[in-house]
């Protein structure tokens, strides 16, 4: 009797050089995978498109925490435990670590990368806008060498990247220059744990003599990729924090934002979250 169950085809190469010679020689074959959570969901609802599947997940090349004198270099097959985990990155990247542990439960932040999370590229990812508000820059890597990219660049329309077919992400660096920033992070859901963001906001600024010098305001669900909210920030730069000033911001949240109607939300409610969630971050400023 014939079975009607999907096969699939699935290797797991020792190192990183072997999956990026076989990226190389058949980059429309293979697709890379790494803990996986993603890829059983889209599995057990009989969406998953890929038919060979590449695992990336035992690979030590991407398993890793680096601390430089001006950065933290985070391998992209660190997972969310790893990062929730990391004192250096708690104490210094805190907007990181919060998002770390929003991503489903302890099971998925066992086995989920950061670097997963990201080439997933769903806008309502958990920890884009904190790499986005922190200014991260991705190492792209091939067999035929590296490349790097602001992470701001990545994402080019809706789950489209700018990973070439036979590339894989190896890792996110962090700059460690936000000593005396302010920061901020909400994600607004169905619930508290384990849900998917109806809106999301990661923000840091720092503040001199009572006027905003630098602020990032990454977003999530707002628009077709996660997003720097960069309308937003020029209208903020330079200005003092007054009723004025956070008024002209929530007009410019409004106006910049370009969020969908779905299962979780509407578009007006959640461009209303946006603007709220901006006041509240100036408020503490």
């Amino acid at each position: 009797m014939r079975s009607n169950v999907t096969q699939y085809d699935l290797i797991a190469p020792k190192s990183l050089d072997a999956v990026l010679q076989i990226l190389a020689d058949s980059p429309d074959r293979y697709t890379p995978i790494a803990g996986g959570t993603e890829l059983m969901v889209a599995l057990g609802a009989g969406h998953l498109q890929p038919k060979k599947l590449i695992s990336i997940w035992s690979l030590k090349e991407l398993r890793f925490i680096e601390e430089t004198s001006d950065a933290i270099i985070i391998g992209a097959g660190t997972t969310f435990t790893d990062i929730r985990k990391h004192p250096v990155i708690t104490q210094e990247l805190s907007l990181l670590s919060q998002a770390a542990s929003w991503t489903g439960s302890i099971a998925n932040q066992n086995r989920g990368t950061l670097g997963g999370n990201i080439v997933n590229a769903s806008p309502a990812a958990d920890s884009p806008p904190a790499l986005l508000a922190y200014d991260a820059v991705l190492t792209l890597v091939s067999a035929g060498g590296t490349r790097t990219l602001p992470y701001r660049d990545f994402h080019l329309s809706y789950k489209k990247t700018a990973l070439a077919c036979d590339e894989i992400l190896l890792s996110i660096a962090l700059s460690r220059n936000t000593s005396g920033y302010k920061t901020y992070i909400r994600k607004v859901g169905t619930r508290n744990a384990q849900a998917i963001s109806k809106v999301a906001i990661a923000a840091l600024a720092h503040v001199s003599n009572g006027r905003i010098e630098d602020i990032r305001i990454g977003s999530a669900s707002l628009r077709e990729t996660p997003a720097r909210l960069v309308a937003t920030e020029q209208s903020l730069l330079n200005q003092p924090i007054t009723p004025k000033t956070i008024a002209r911001a929530r007009a410019v949240v409004l106006s910049e934002v370009v969020p969908i109607d779905d299962i979780r939300s509407t578009a007006k409610y959640r461009a209303a979250v946006a603007a709220n969630l901006i006041e509240e971050f100036l408020l503490t400023l």
